[in-house]
């Protein structure tokens, strides 16, 4: 006790962790990262390049060129032959024959832009089953295919 008769509190010290300022930094994180999340979403708009490069050309053999036109038919061109419309069934048979008998001829599937892409996985699917060694995808346009 003192001489008026108060008595000294010590203070005792907290063996706890102010938290507080903690959580403000949290939430200031928190806010920052709700404002910036949905720009991050947003797309880019990019050109690709074009290039001038030459198309690879096999010149021992015609290739065989499956066309997939945007109703869904398809088509069979082979080494300069009239084009057959023909369905997956026969396309298989036929290209698969073709193939065990020139084993190195190339094939490539050219699918017409407003073709369903279903239908063009459906033909390679089909070229693969038919143990065709590559299939190619072509990037001309179906109007370059066809001359």
């Amino acid at each position: 006790m003192t001489s008026n008769g108060r008595r000294v509190r010590k203070r005792r010290l907290k063996a706890e962790i102010n938290v507080v300022p903690y959580i403000d930094v949290m939430l200031v994180l928190l806010i920052i990262f709700m404002v910036t999340a949905p720009l991050m979403n947003l797309g880019v708009e990019v050109e690709l390049p074009r290039s001038d490069a030459k198309s690879i050309t096999s010149k021992d053999q015609d290739p065989v060129v499956v066309i997939v036109d945007k109703d869904g038919n398809y088509f069979l061109t082979v080494q300069g032959a009239p084009q057959e419309a023909l369905t997956l069934d026969q396309l298989e048979a036929k290209v698969g024959a073709f193939s065990r008998n020139n084993p190195g001829v190339p094939v490539y599937v050219a699918g017409d832009a407003d073709a369903r892409y279903e239908a063009v996985v459906q033909a390679m699917a089909r070229l693969k089953k038919a143990d065709v060694a590559r299939v190619s995808l072509m990037s001309s346009t179906l109007e370059a295919v066809q001359q």
